[in-house]
């Protein structure tokens, strides 16, 4: 064994490698070579513990050890061996020795050493590109000096060459058509205050910087993928170019350059960039847009259904299912507060449109002058104001479903344009000359009786006769009051958990106020009636309030509610919302999410009714 130890002790000093012998039963080091010592420091000697080496690679080299067990040999760069206070990444290479099994032969690669020595690699071959790329200028001169000429002209990249001056010595005809300078302009003058005078932003470009004059100057070989050289007419171009010096009998000469005219390359990439930039930020505005449908949608179905069983609500569904797997246009009419924006979700949603947007266009909520913007969308400076490209509600519906909420609202001069947009299934942006092409599914909703609003020249007849397709009418909730106490235990159950409280018990005696209540609001009012019982009710009964209004008689016809008793009812709403969430309007259990509405619209009416804090923080409210 002594005999083996010997030979691997001269086997390691002749390696140019660290190497040692470990004994792993003993996890003892019994021979190494000086680059192992180099590599380890002071501590490296034969009998010293290679664990201690280790540190927290110890795991790392126990699975390499079961790698070496398994194989017979094994390497890897996982572990790093503590030298002093640092850690010296390394490669590992062992094998066991045959004989002696205990022991094996570890050989350590620097691996910050192997970093240097593939540095020296690339740089030496830089060198030899180098001194490539001089060659093929000292045969360029050598074609220049034996009148060879039309090699030079015939090469399509620019090439000129300079003296150990910076005068200029010769420039081919390439060179010449790109710069629009002559021989006779450059010959024997300093080509760097000729062309190359400036950088593109207006800062003078002094020789001692140029890479040019640096290659016969310090006898480098430059490369250069992006600079500027100007024309004889004061336009820049955009250049590449190789920078090389070359010799006359040893003795530096000068430089010749190899250069290519990149400016349309530059401008397709600052365009392509530009798009880019453009198409991620419409991706964006289009994520979040349809977010934020999707969320307003989710939202509003969060508080609705379609819920009964009388026959106009059977009706409704049937016609829901007859017309969702077709690309029909729909025409909803009913009463304000009957569903109409659900019945639209739902065709949507049962149609193979489905994976794409619902887009709502409250018609009645935009400004008429906005409306064309809103529908078509907009270019960067349209109009004052238009400070960015902006698509339209149609474009937003690619593909998807387009609801046109309150359609009677519509501004007639725009209804002309929409008729067309959808008949040609093209829309062109304010401002813009290019139209683009739209797959669009219409659907239209309507509280007042259609009919008269065409007679009433509100609505143009040929857009009606577009749109009145497939027609669909939401009755009133009067007409099918056998579907209230369904539709009041869905909404109680819906508010008591957005206020995650326990569904108060709705009496006998509070249906029968409701099932006598007229419902000049519809579903929209027994909501909020609903949503504002479950705040006020203490225990475990549902409390209705009903406000003034006379309930339904069976001996004499109910009382109809003004404008004002609904205001009122509204205002009172928003003050009992406000008070239960201490008047928070925004977020998961804010006011604006108990009366199931947008936080902005909720924003708007507390300005409308001019509702101050003294009034929800009261306790009179």
């Amino acid at each position: 064994m002594q005999t083996n130890l010997s030979f691997l002790d001269s086997l390691c000093a002749a390696l140019p490698e660290a190497g040692l012998v470990i004994d792993t039963s003993a996890d003892a080091v019994r021979a190494l070579n000086p680059a192992a010592k180099h590599m380890l420091g002071p501590a490296a000697r034969v009998g010293a513990r290679f664990s201690d080496w280790l540190g927290e690679g110890l795991a790392q080299f126990i699975v390499f050890m079961e790698e070496l067990d398994h194989r017979g040999e094994a390497w890897t760069r996982d572990v790093g061996l503590v030298v002093g206070d640092t850690v010296v990444a390394c490669e590992l290479r062992a094998r066991r020795l045959p004989t002696a099994p205990d022991h094996i032969f570890l050989m350590l690669l620097d691996l910050a050493a192997l970093e240097r020595r593939a540095q020296q690699v690339d740089t030496a071959r830089l060198h030899r590109a180098g001194l490539l790329e001089w060659k093929r200028a000292r045969d360029f001169f050598a074609e220049l000096e034996h009148q060879n000429q039309l090699i030079l002209n015939a090469a399509g990249e620019g090439i000129y060459g300079v003296n150990a001056e910076g005068n200029t010595t010769f420039v081919n005809r390439a060179a010449q058509e790109m710069l629009g300078w002559t021989v006779e302009d450059l010959a024997g003058k300093p080509i760097h205050d000729m062309i190359h005078h400036h950088h593109l932003n207006g800062d003078v470009y002094h020789s001692h910087d140029c890479p040019i004059y640096r290659s016969f100057r310090f006898e480098q070989v430059n490369r250069i993928e992006d600079e500027v050289f100007w024309r004889k007419d004061g336009r820049p171009i955009r250049v590449e170019y190789v920078s090389t010096p070359i010799y006359d009998q040893q003795v530096l000469a000068g430089a010749v350059v190899i250069f290519r005219d990149i400016t349309e390359r530059k401008e397709n990439e600052l365009r392509l960039q530009t798009a880019l930039e453009e198409i991620a930020s419409l991706r964006d505005r289009l994520e979040q847009e349809n977010a934020y449908l999707q969320e307003a949608i989710s939202t509003e179905r969060a508080h609705h259904d379609i819920i009964g069983t009388s026959p106009s609500v059977r009706q409704l569904l049937t016609r829901i299912e007859q017309v969702a797997a077709t690309d029909a246009t729909v025409l909803i009419t009913g009463e304000a507060g009957t569903g109409k924006a659900l019945v639209a979700n739902a065709i949507h949603n049962a149609s193979p449109r489905r994976r794409r947007p619902l887009i709502h266009v409250r018609c009645g909520a935009v400004a008429p002058g906005a409306m064309e913007a809103e529908l078509f969308g907009q270019i960067r400076g349209a109009y004052q104001g238009a400070l960015r490209d902006k698509p339209g509600k149609l474009e937003l519906a690619h593909g998807g479903t387009l609801f046109l909420d309150d359609v009677e609202e519509l501004p007639v001069e725009t209804q002309g344009q929409l008729l067309r947009a959808l008949q040609e299934r093209e829309v062109t942006r304010l401002g813009d000359t290019r139209s683009r092409s739209i797959d669009v599914r219409v659907i239209a909703a309507s509280t007042r009786p259609i009919e008269k609003e065409v007679a009433a020249g509100r609505l143009r007849e040929d857009l009606y006769l577009w749109l009145n397709v497939f027609p669909v009418v939401c009755h009133p909730l009067r007409d099918k009051r056998e579907d209230i106490p369904a539709l009041a235990a869905h909404l109680l159950r819906l508010a008591s958990k957005r206020m995650n409280r326990t569904p108060p018990v709705i009496t006998q005696h509070s249906m029968q106020r409701l099932l006598d209540y007229a419902w000049p609001g519809n579903v929209r009012e027994l909501r909020n009636v609903i949503e504002r019982a479950a705040i006020v009710s203490q225990g475990n009964k549902l409390i209705v309030d009903l406000g003034e209004a006379v309930p339904r008689s069976k001996s004499a016809p109910s009382r109809l509610r003004t404008e004002s008793d609904l205001e009122a009812e509204m205002r009172r709403a928003l003050l009992d919302c406000l008070a239960a969430t201490a008047g928070r309007v925004s977020g998961a259990g804010g006011a604006a999410a108990l009366m199931g509405i947008p936080a902005t619209t909720f924003y708007s009416r507390i300005k409308k009714y001019a509702i101050t804090p003294q009034e929800w923080q009261s306790p009179d409210t």
